[in-house]
């Protein structure tokens, strides 16, 4: 782990740089799969999985038999467990609902916006090492709240061409509609274009490494919207003296151990605390089943010592991590002023892992320093808002000189007629 002692504020840039590979590097790929998929629908499907995932299929679909299967498979604490998140989730989700806006902004000139479901979604769940199937509630349980109709799920098989029961579980629990095995790059496209099998959505959702980031940022070339760029997980800690240091450790390592490309960094005003946690980090790094992952992320880690709270606040809000923790005996201070954070997480007894998992917020979260202007997923996120407006013959009279004017500045000689019939038919 790096130790870095009152950085420069001109250093900060390179010193938090995330350990990913540039657009450039990978877009070339993504492209190539892309037209494939784009061109030749399934077929590139099912070449691009074996490619990848070194598993042939003829069928990407999976049948209801498998979700049996797999339901059966999983155990009865596991599933109580799922059902306790999956109950605080809609509960937080729930309560985001907003009722409909009606404006009278003048007399007889009514205005109104309401929310509808976007009606065709695409979910990506990672496998591989980590099969995600937290990330299905996080996505399917708000994408059924707001009311979406088709609720499609990819996720790249195993080697047996299979998908981790609490996968398929847990799909079937939130209501997903239709699910494939299918993965990666190949994924993102089959979602944005439609194929044979897969089909075609307005939106797709989810977390990935770098390849599916910068495909999900390809989709919406094709008119495909995306929930926010979303690549390897990142955790920043401000911690003091009042800090559990084998807490603290603890956090760092669960969000190390997601992939040798995941950033955590500790920051503090307390150089005891520091040497205490990466003294704790060591020891228990090596009791991990992937201490080996985790090794290359803590590897790209770093511990930064500020001079006072306002001087880290600031360095934090410049980083804007996806996962924020505040261990501080002033953490109202941070909790106020933090302005560029995915999800923040309060106090010694919040690991992050909660929010993960079962506290009831979302863990869809924007990476990479966009938390500076994009919002982790909410219910929202799968909703639209349409506005309407409903203006009366009092309301016309009232405002339509107003637009004869305003059409009449910008050259637009039909604009204005709209209105000058209607005014004219009222004087009639």
């Amino acid at each position: 782990m790096q130790h870095v002692k009152y950085p420069k504020q001109e250093t900060w840039g390179a010193l938090l740089k995330r350990p990913t590979q540039t657009v450039s590097d990978i877009e070339e790929t993504v492209e190539i799969i892309f037209k494939e998929v784009q061109k030749n629908g399934d077929a590139t499907i099912r070449n691009f999985t074996k490619k990848f995932d070194q598993v042939e299929m003829e069928s990407s679909a999976v049948t209801a038999e498998e979700i049996s299967i797999a339901s059966n498979d999983v155990g009865a604490e596991l599933k109580e467990a799922i059902i306790l998140a999956k109950n605080n989730i809609e509960t937080f989700h729930k309560a985001q609902k907003t009722d409909r806006l009606n404006v009278e902004t003048m007399d007889g000139v009514l205005c109104w916006q309401e929310k509808k479901p976007i009606q065709k979604v695409g979910l990506y769940i990672p496998g591989g090492t980590a099969p995600l199937f937290s990330t299905i509630l996080m996505l399917a349980i708000p994408a059924k709240i707001a009311g979406c109709s088709d609720i499609v799920l990819c996720t790249p098989p195993n080697k047996d061409g299979k998908i981790d029961s609490a996968i398929l579980y847990t799909a079937q629990l939130c209501g997903v509609t239709q699910i494939y095995k299918v993965g990666g790059i190949q994924a993102i496209a089959g979602m944005t274009f439609g194929t044979e099998s897969i089909p075609k959505v307005y939106k797709i959702f989810g977390p990935g490494n770098q390849f599916v980031t910068v495909a999900k940022q390809l989709a919406t070339k094709h008119g495909v919207a995306i929930d926010m760029p979303a690549g390897p997980s990142e955790l920043l800690i401000v911690a003091d003296d009042s800090a559990n240091p084998s807490f603290v450790a603890s956090d760092l390592l669960s969000q190390a151990e997601h992939g040798p490309d995941s950033q955590v960094v500790l920051v503090s005003t307390s150089k005891t605390l520091l040497d205490q946690v990466a003294a704790e980090v060591q020891s228990q790094l090596e009791d991990l089943p992937r201490k080996d992952i985790a090794k290359k992320a803590i590897a790209n880690s770093k511990l930064i010592l500020m001079e006072d709270d306002q001087q880290a606040l600031e360095l934090i809000n410049s980083y804007g991590p996806e996962h924020f923790i505040i261990c501080s005996e002033n953490e109202n201070f941070y909790v106020e002023n933090i302005l560029n954070a995915g999800s923040v997480f309060v106090g010694n007894f919040t690991p992050e892992s909660a929010g993960d998992y079962a506290s009831g917020t979302n863990h869809t979260l924007p990476t990479n320093g966009y938390a500076k202007q994009y919002s982790g997923v909410h219910l929202d996120s799968f909703m639209k808002s349409m506005t309407f407006q409903k203006i009366s013959e009092r309301g016309i009279l009232g405002i339509g000189n107003a637009i004869e004017l305003m059409a009449e500045a910008e050259g637009l000689q039909a604009h204005k007629n709209a209105v000058t019939l209607r005014l004219k038919s009222l004087k009639s």
